[in-house]
């Protein structure tokens, strides 16, 4: 009898571990997940300046070049201005910190989540002469995780696209996207009426709208993230009433990372 409440113990502890187990993977927010990752094969080791993020050349070179496409991260463009933590795992080449990266473009190759510019890949080796052999591989084993975006003395800027036509069509990206949350939805505000106007995201980080609000303008970025927690974010400064295309505007905020 003793035997078989000791068996039936140990049954239960062991159950009970193991459901603890699941749990924690199922809930782990901060876990490393295994893929592959390939580089820009070309000879610039900063990004691409025609990634489908619509960065343009901000983003060859945000986050001094360490920068990457994105398949399935990619979102349908939700993904664009997410950064992560990109590791190799060949210990012969690969250092323990590898590399913090930002997405500003689409694209896979050979079974990877992450086509890293030449800069970044080479960032993961341990040293020069390693990360000569990690290029010369063209495609490693990593593994990542989600990292929150970090800009030191930079502010959330807005960046109007060359194509807006005042006063008819405004197009603008978001540039310095900081946190851990993505940017799901925008809306553009009269700043006298207050009257919002949601926008469409047209592609990538490019969100647009036709007969923009006239007046000062107010843009309300809605950031989420993976557990359903919303927070709307209201620039300081406003968007001038005679805005321009290509010109830059500085919100006066920054997201608070935890």
């Amino acid at each position: 009898m003793t035997r078989l409440v000791f068996l039936f113990n140990l049954v239960v502890i062991t159950f009970l571990l193991s459901e603890s187990s699941l749990g924690n993977a199922a809930t782990c927010t901060d876990c490393f997940v295994p893929s592959r990752a390939a580089h820009y094969p070309n000879s610039d080791d900063n990004g691409t300046e025609t990634g489908r993020c619509g960065y343009g050349t901000f983003g060859a070179t945000i986050n001094g070049g360490h920068v990457s496409a994105a398949s399935d991260l990619y979102r349908d463009g939700v993904g664009c201005g997410a950064c992560y933590q990109v590791r190799c795992t060949n210990g012969n080449y690969c250092s323990d910190k590898g590399v913090n990266i930002v997405i500003t473009d689409h694209g896979s190759s050979d079974r990877t989540d992450f086509i890293l510019s030449r800069r970044a890949y080479g960032q993961m080796a341990q040293n020069a002469d390693a990360a000569a052999s990690l290029l010369a591989f063209g495609v490693v084993d990593i593994e990542y995780r989600r990292v929150p975006c970090s800009y030191p003395n930079k502010n959330i800027t807005i960046k109007i696209d060359e194509n807006s036509n005042y006063p008819h069509y405004l197009a603008f990206v978001i540039w310095y996207q900081q946190g851990i949350k993505d940017i799901t939805a925008v809306q553009l505000c009269e700043t006298q009426s207050y009257v919002c106007k949601l926008l469409d995201r047209s592609y990538g980080a490019v969100w647009t709208t036709t007969s923009p609000p006239s007046g000062p303008l107010s843009v309300r970025m809605l950031l989420s993230d993976e557990n359903g927690d919303d927070t709307w974010v209201v620039p300081v400064n406003d968007i001038p009433q005679n805005w321009k295309a290509g010109d830059t505007y500085d919100s006066g905020v920054q997201v608070i990372i935890a």
